[in-house]
């Protein structure tokens, strides 16, 4: 038989009242009580608690017809804030929120960096990030980083496009600033960002397309990363045996042909230019520029291969894909769906992101309020 203290029965009692509150706009005792199956005495109880340390309010009485009317509760989303940082090979993007991901606020900072000075490059971004917040109960809650490679036990173990060496950069900034930092894959980000705040599927993936080709997974409403971090490196799955090199070690990887960086370095070399943005990219396109058109149909081509293995092996309900291509141009995500013709494709949607750049940061703020309010389940 399983026990436990009185102690850990009413932080767990504690932490499922303040679920409740927090996913609701208002909520009373009375249907606390009702919802979670506690006598009403235990509830008014934590609420007190909740109340006393500034993370509920009482925000007004509900009208009823007949008797007392009861008072409602809310949280106290502004009692603290969210910080996220994006670190990509060129700029390192910041985001700050309330503890329900809203009032955000977001900076880039594109300058040089490498393993050497990252770290300082790090703490005068965040200092200077907290500097600018105002004063709240609780201030900065936690720091989530969001980077473009593997993590294992809060650590990144590999990275293709960028080092960060033997660098323990959470320790590091925890040691610094007396904060809890938490270091996460990119892709995993964006599908707890996609999740939280746009698309509410229980059996998801999303596929972030840029330099390289990374992949969310949310298995039963759980971020699936493996054993060590390693699930989920969908851009260096094999289409091409004997293929183009890649940083992984192996050859012929989808993101050395379908990701951003791989296809506008093709339209690079067949323009016989020196470089090409994106945006020029996607006006060729709109006036049907045959080179692009190639470049185009082979993003389709190779995203159609690589989706019909994950439709395979994980059979989700909604894929969904993050990249320049499909938000500049939508009917992308329609071709891909087309062109598959897996029959177990039926019950699958594919879409184009709807947070589009800011996926990552809000899943990164959406993990640190839910790391420091220890709760289960959060939807915003």
């Amino acid at each position: 038989m399983i026990t436990g203290s009185k102690k850990l029965i009413r932080d767990i009692n504690s932490h499922l009242v303040l679920e409740a509150i927090v996913n609701k706009t208002s909520i009373s005792r009375a249907a606390l009580s009702k919802q979670l199956g506690l006598t009403k005495a235990t509830i008014s109880a934590i609420v007190q608690e909740l109340i006393d340390s500034h993370l509920v309010l009482e925000m007004g009485s509900k009208d009823t017809k007949k008797g007392r009317k009861p008072i409602l509760l809310t949280f106290n989303q502004h009692c603290g804030h969210a910080l996220a940082l994006e670190i990509s090979a060129k700029c390192i993007t910041v985001l700050t929120s309330n503890l329900k991901g809203e009032n955000c606020r977001i900076k880039q900072y594109c300058q040089k960096w490498d393993e050497t000075n990252i770290l300082d490059i790090l703490k005068t971004i965040i200092t200077e990030t907290m500097d600018d917040l105002p004063s709240t109960k609780y201030g900065v809650i936690g720091v989530v980083i969001g980077v473009h490679g593997v993590v294992y036990n809060n650590k990144v173990t590999f990275s293709p496009y960028y080092t960060f060496g033997q660098l323990d950069i959470a320790k590091a900034l925890e040691n610094e600033f007396n904060l809890s930092f938490y270091v996460e894959n990119e892709a995993n980000l964006s599908v707890l960002g996609e999740q939280a705040f746009h698309y509410n599927c229980s059996n998801m993936i999303n596929l972030s397309v840029h330099n390289g080709i990374g992949m969310g997974i949310i298995i039963d409403n759980r971020l699936y990363s493996g054993a060590n971090g390693y699930a989920g490196e969908f851009g260096h799955t094999i289409i091409m045996p004997n293929g183009r090199n890649c940083p992984c070690g192996n050859k012929g990887c989808i993101e050395q042909y379908a990701s951003e960086r791989a296809l506008l370095m093709e339209l690079v070399s067949l323009k016989n230019r020196d470089s090409i943005t994106i945006d020029e990219m996607v006006e060729l396109y709109y006036k049907k520029d045959t080179d692009v058109l190639h470049i185009i149909n082979q993003f389709v081509s190779y995203m159609s291969i690589g989706i019909n293995n994950i439709l395979n092996t994980f059979n989700p309900d909604l894929i969904i894909i993050n990249s320049s291509f499909t938000t500049h141009i939508p009917d992308i995500t329609n071709e891909i769906q087309n062109s598959l013709n897996n029959r177990m494709n039926t019950f699958c949607k594919i879409v184009p992101s709807q947070l589009q750049d800011t996926s990552m940061l809000l899943g990164g703020a959406y993990v640190c309020i839910k790391k420091f309010l220890g709760i289960h389940s959060l939807y915003f």
